[in-house]
């Protein structure tokens, strides 16, 4: 029996449409905040691209761009 995948993340309603090359500053501005503020709760990079519709790549620059220091890939390590 084959690993469970994880559930796909539906877009956010505020974020439906806005994954376009030339978008509003007030869309621009709350999509760094968010993935900013869930970044920092949590979410990974992969996660918050379904969230926004955007690509991986667009939310990195979108958090490279709020000042976020990303985390490092996989999971953290344990601390004994």
């Amino acid at each position: 029996m084959p690993y469970p995948g994880r559930p796909t993340l539906s877009v956010l309603a505020e974020f439906v449409g806005t994954a376009t090359i030339k978008q509003a500053a007030q869309q621009r501005e709350r999509l760094l905040a968010f993935c900013a503020e869930e970044h920092a709760a949590g979410r990974s990079i992969h996660e918050l691209a379904e969230l926004t519709g955007w690509t991986q790549a667009a939310v990195r620059r979108a958090l490279d761009s709020a000042g976020v220091e990303r985390r490092g890939r996989g999971a953290s390590r344990i601390r004994s």
